[in-house]
């Protein structure tokens, strides 16, 4: 043992830690998982795992980032003809959801717009802890040991602030189109430590912030069946490829969801269910969800939604150990991306206001129920819709 571990720290190159000038968070994150202050005799096979380390974390933030839930689009205030009296009237006290669509379309010449701010404070990927530094990233490991005596740990602070400035149009009766444009503010802060039998030593350090354009979402919706507060719908989603993906806030093509709305519109309670099926982009989808809205006075709606979303994408990570490629009787352990889908299910309790007018504040606290990907504990969202048109 003690001939190896001499040859090992003949091997070793101590060096003091690297900060990074990089231009991008991609570029950021690469050299934060990447470079070698210390150098631990396997500088190709450790590069080779520290990049799909990286490009896994990469991944999970365009997941959460450039394909977030949108704001529905519906306006909070639906209209329609009331036959015997030949008048307009409103269709539902309820303000309607957050995310999940309602199936009733706002009228003939009723316009909405808005905006909503939430706010991402990602403390785990695929239930590790990202923030107190026991994030394993690599590490080397004698056969006949049973812990580790070369250790990448990765501490890794990452935040984000998503701004989505939404409006929509009702072209008929039966019609209309909206868009959701998000504004994000992504900031990383971390740092990757190699811990050596006891000694430790700071190989990287790096920050990046970069704020702008994700990708836009046009919507066109269509109601195909009306009877007694029972309708139907359907909706057609495209996601452009308006964001950088060097910073992480676009998935770098263009993706199309096809989706299918049902709704129970009660006077004071409604309930609506969504499915949907995403094609191109970072990976097809299957999305689902349903809300339940509360009228409980006639200005404010009590809501309660539940969001879920498969991906057909590498649900998570996974450490995997091969044979060190120069050192007897050593084994590399490295992060991979994992081969399931990534399911990601949400809840988001909450609140819808009429302050004024058809002036409307929106209200809720967004909670994982999964811990894959990358999961904040709660996500802070408000949002402030205002209606034209009645």
């Amino acid at each position: 043992m003690t001939s190896r571990l001499a040859a090992l720290v003949a091997a070793l190159s101590l060096g003091g830690a690297h900060a990074a000038a990089a231009q991008s968070v991609s570029d950021a994150l690469t050299f934060l998982l990447t470079n070698q202050g210390v150098q631990t005799g396997s500088v190709e096979r450790d590069r080779e795992a520290a990049l799909a380390t990286s490009n896994t974390i990469s991944r999970g933030l365009v997941v959460n980032l450039a394909t977030l839930p949108v704001p529905s689009s519906s306006t909070a205030f639906l209209y329609r003809l009331n036959p015997e009296l030949g008048t307009v009237e409103r269709a539902s006290e309820s303000f309607g959801p957050f995310f999940i669509e309602r199936a009733l379309t706002a009228g003939r010449g009723q316009i909405s717009f808005g905006f909503t701010v939430q706010q991402f404070h990602f403390t785990s990927l695929d239930g590790r802890e990202l923030r107190d530094g026991s994030l394993i990233t690599t590490a080397n490991q004698f056969v006949d040991e049973s812990e580790p005596f070369d250790v990448d740990r990765l501490t890794l602070d990452l935040d984000a602030n998503v701004t989505t400035f939404y409006g929509n149009v009702g072209v008929t009766n039966r019609v209309e189109v909206g868009f959701a444009v998000p504004l994000v503010s992504l900031f990383l802060d971390g740092s990757r430590e190699n811990v050596y039998r006891g000694q430790r030593f700071t190989q990287a350090t790096a920050r990046a912030r970069a704020t702008g354009l994700a990708d836009v979402l046009v919507r066109t919706k269509v109601k195909v069946y009306e009877e007694e507060g029972a309708a139907l719908a359907g909706a057609v989603d495209v996601r452009l490829p308006t964001g950088s993906t060097d910073d992480l806030l676009g998935a770098g093509s263009s993706s199309i969801r096809f989706a299918g709305i049902g709704s129970i519109e009660g006077q004071h309670l409604s309930g609506h269910v969504n499915l949907g099926y995403t094609f191109g982009g970072l990976a097809d989808e299957v999305s689902f969800g349903g809300a339940v809205a509360v009228a409980a006075t006639p200005r404010l709606s009590i809501i309660a939604e539940a969001l879920g979303r498969s991906i057909d994408s590498p649900g998570g990570i996974v450490p995997i150990a091969a044979a060190h490629p120069t050192l007897r009787d050593v084994q590399t352990i490295r992060l991979a991306p994992g081969r399931s889908r990534l399911n990601i299910i949400s809840v988001a309790p909450g609140i819808k206001w009429n302050i004024a007018d058809t002036w409307v504040l929106s209200a809720n606290v967004g909670m994982p129920l999964t811990n894959t990907a990358l999961a904040a504990p709660f996500t802070p969202f408000i949002g402030l819709d205002f209606a034209l048109g009645r």
